[in-house]
């Protein structure tokens, strides 16, 4: 089927195109390459499997044409940074509310079959407790969060107005290849350098999940009956320091870490019920969530 996904480039894009184009979809991507990188794509367009528009979410011009023919949208493109939301609150607005909004518009105007929505374990908060179920309250602590929860709110009422189903999943820390400017890529980057790996606060536990698992709980989110949200993790709380010294451990590396005061729009701890990700999508995180690690480890320095 013709399939397009927005912020096809990125990080978790990019693997979910991998898959598609695999199964024999047709793939349109539709990413401004503010995060994305054609060269996450290069084989696929190389060999003509991918069309790519390099255009802009917030344009509604741009995902009326991105859309026309698709039966299914992956909605990924987003603003999907906490701290560079914090720096730009304005551009995290635009792209992860209006963005959305023209995606939900667009894809129910073309006849649609589904747009399977990337929220984020952010819309939560600070939990009161772990691990956090779907029915826990919304609480968001940053503008990221704000964000992904107006997200789920227009597609509640799109879907709710006869517009095309909506499908959310709400994704712990995702980790693996091609990732950049989140914690683990940058703390192996630091690794390699043997620079001092920076930990905020220190008492963090969070979630990590590798990104082939969260391929899995898209493309069975695409076909599988509509039962939002649904948390995408692995179930599995890794504390911080523990996981700078694995990495580091993993390297070879001489690097140190180093302590400095928690960000107040970070947070502290967060493990994700994930129950109904097993039971609604199939998926099996496995017992060991940073068994992906080895694959990203580069050569010390």
């Amino acid at each position: 089927m013709k399939v397009l996904v927005t912020g096809g480039a990125g990080f978790l894009g990019s693997h979910l195109v991998d898959a598609l184009v695999e199964r024999g979809d047709r793939v349109t991507v539709l990413d401004n390459l503010r995060r994305g990188s054609l060269d996450n794509l290069s084989p696929h367009l190389a060999a003509a499997r991918v069309t790519m528009l390099t255009d802009d979410i917030c344009d509604y011009g741009s995902v009326i044409r991105a859309v026309d023919g698709a039966e299914l949208v992956f909605h990924l493109g987003a603003q999907s940074n906490v701290m560079g939301a914090m720096q730009d609150p304005w551009y995290s607005f635009s792209t992860n509310v209006t963005g959305t909004f023209n995606v939900l518009k667009a894809a129910s105007e073309a006849g649609a079959r589904r747009v399977v929505f990337s929220s984020s374990r952010e819309v939560y908060g600070e939990p009161e407790s772990i691990p956090v179920p779907e029915t826990a309250p919304l609480a968001p602590k940053s503008f990221y969060g704000a964000s992904k929860v107006a997200g789920e709110v227009y597609c509640r009422a799109w879907q709710g107005a006869g517009g095309a189903e909506c499908q959310i999943l709400r994704f712990a820390n995702v980790y693996g290849p091609r990732d950049r400017d989140r914690v683990i890529p940058h703390w192996v980057e630091r690794a390699a350098a043997g620079e001092p790996l920076v930990i905020y606060g220190g008492e963090q536990i969070l979630d990590f999940i590798r990104v082939e698992h969260c391929v899995s709980a898209l493309l069975a989110a695409a076909d599988g009956p509509e039962q939002g949200p649904i948390n995408v993790g692995s179930g599995t709380g890794t504390l911080l320091p523990d996981l700078a010294r694995r990495i580091i451990q993993l390297s070879g590396s001489r690097s140190t870490t180093e302590l400095l005061p928690a960000r107040d729009a970070e947070v502290v701890r967060f493990v994700a019920d994930v129950s109904r990700m097993r039971d609604i999508l199939g998926v099996e995180p496995g017992p060991e969530p940073l068994d992906g690690l080895p694959a990203l480890r580069p050569a010390p320095a």
